[in-house]
């Protein structure tokens, strides 16, 4: 969808270019709110208000792309304030839509930023690293779309290394050096020779190449050259240094100091299939346009880009000036221009933030969302409240989830020979320890399914080998033999569950 969203709005470059467009074009007609709550259903149980609020924001990006640039620009993204305890889905819901839409997605904890002043991380370095995860992501997509080519542009260039090896160990003919008179032979013979050694350099590598095709010179081993790796250079920090915390300052210099001093490639002795990963590496990344990789990946974030502020109500002030979060205001007031809308400086160029989608989460148990600043309540519009996981909802994150605790395991010791069976009565009891877990102690949500499941087949894991062939059954009563009385006693349970 998000590449989608950028080609809407320049023409395709390729010669795949229609044909993408036109596919993303349907793929982001048919992503509807409710098809858009419906794929997290799969993933996330209950929480619909949350997911309809995020589904909505989404499809009104798709929606914005269609109206005329000059009420594109004037449509602001409605960010999101979730307000709930932990462990509920809040980080998973913002996790599961970016990487739905294929969207450049950071989540970021507001307690580790302080306001300019104090000792802590600038508010911008979340933008600066949102383009570096987006400018990787993008990276690794192009790689991934031209490595058959790259692949057999490796195999060729690996045949012809092959071949020259062989033909230059191979001695004379005659087995003879060549004498002063012999040396003196016509332009004539010479050609004929040149032409010879050349046929016999195309046969030996059409023969390597069908080798190589068939794997069977894996452990051979060929010299090749080993060329630097660039992802960046060329650039002058004097041109960004302004806003920079003295961390990405450093960096950026050293960069620059490097990128002076000429990287030269070097010569190793690798087995062929090292040098074929390497080789195709290679390639890939000859193909592979990377300022216009930098370019698309700007735009996605400007775009598309999706930021997940985690524990926001810990920067709310508790004990007035003094203390710990003395600076917690101070993060609030410099998150402002980032959320309003803002140019932030990267070593890649200035990057606007005026579309990115924010959504911002806290428990809020001693606070409200009232209690942040006013500005910073007006940029956060659509607020959803998460509700606490009730026993039916933990048995059916047991059970439902495309990715449900349950079939992870049964998967993970499966490669073991071991087949595990989770039966109704033996869920229902991890979720009724679970709960009351949480409720005699901190309700931490589904994160204390992973605890109660990991100590019942904790022994399981363990002797994994001991148990391959064999069929195990995780019922109400095995559950009980492992965890029913610490669960039951508050104080190992404080401790271990």
């Amino acid at each position: 969808m998000v590449e989608a969203i950028a080609r809407l709005s320049q023409s395709g470059s390729g010669p795949r270019a229609g044909t993408e467009k036109a596919s993303d074009r349907t793929f982001m007609e048919n992503l509807t709110p409710a098809a858009i709550v419906a794929e997290l259903d799969r993933y996330i149980v209950g929480q619909t208000d949350a997911k309809r609020a995020v589904a909505v924001a989404l499809r009104n990006r798709y929606r914005r792309q269609l109206l005329p640039d000059e009420l594109r620009q004037e449509i602001q993204p409605k960010n999101i304030l979730m307000i709930g305890p932990t462990g509920v889905g809040k980080t998973e819901i913002a996790r599961r839509v970016a990487r739905l839409v294929e969207a450049p997605f950071i989540k970021v904890e507001a307690t580790k930023f302080t306001e300019v002043g104090y000792v802590g991380r600038d508010v911008e370095s979340i933008v600066r690293d949102l383009v570096e995860i987006a400018i990787s992501n993008l990276h690794g997509q192009r790689l991934e779309q031209v490595k058959d080519e790259a692949a057999t542009l490796a195999a060729q260039r690996l045949a012809e290394l092959l071949a020259d090896q062989h033909v230059q160990k191979r001695p004379p003919r005659n087995g003879r050096r060549a004498g002063p008179d012999e040396a003196d032979q016509d332009t004539g013979g010479m050609r004929r020779q040149e032409l010879a050694t050349k046929r016999r350099l195309q046969r030996e590598q059409k023969r390597l190449l069908e080798l190589l095709k068939e794997n069977l010179l894996e452990e051979e081993t060929v010299e090749i050259e080993i060329e630097p790796e660039e992802f960046v250079d060329d650039y002058n920090p004097a041109d960004f240094m302004a806003g920079m915390t003295p961390d990405d300052l450093y960096d950026t210099i050293q960069d620059f100091i490097g990128g002076l001093t000429p990287r030269r490639p070097t010569r190793r002795r690798v087995s062929v299939r090292e040098a074929r990963r390497i080789l195709t590496q290679q390639e890939a990344n000859r193909m592979v346009d990377l300022d216009a990789v930098i370019d698309e990946a700007i735009q996605r974030v400007e775009e598309a880009a999706v930021v997940f502020l985690d524990e926001i109500d810990k920067t709310i002030s508790s004990n007035g000036d003094y203390g710990a979060d003395v600076s917690g205001e101070g993060v609030q007031r410099d998150l402002l221009p980032i959320v309003e809308g803002s140019v932030v400086m990267t070593r890649y160029g200035p990057v606007k933030t005026d579309h990115v989608l924010f959504i911002a989460a806290g428990a809020f148990h001693s606070t409200r969302p009232s209690d942040l600043i006013p500005e910073l309540q007006g940029r956060f519009p659509i607020r959803v409240e998460l509700s606490s996981l009730s026993e039916d909802d933990l048995y059916a994150i047991l059970t439902e989830p495309k990715n449900a605790l349950t079939k992870q395991y049964q998967a993970l010791l499966g490669t073991e020979g071991l087949e595990l069976v989770f039966t109704e009565d033996g869920m229902r009891e991890m979720a009724r320890l679970a709960t009351q877990v949480n409720a005699r102690t901190e309700d931490i949500g589904a994160r204390r399914l992973q605890t109660i499941v990991e100590k019942v087949i904790e022994e399981i894991s363990f002797d994994a080998e001991h148990y391959s062939g064999r069929l195990i059954t995780i019922d109400r009563n095995f559950v009980g033999e492992r965890i029913g009385e610490v669960a039951a006693d508050d104080d190992l349970s404080n401790f271990i569950l």
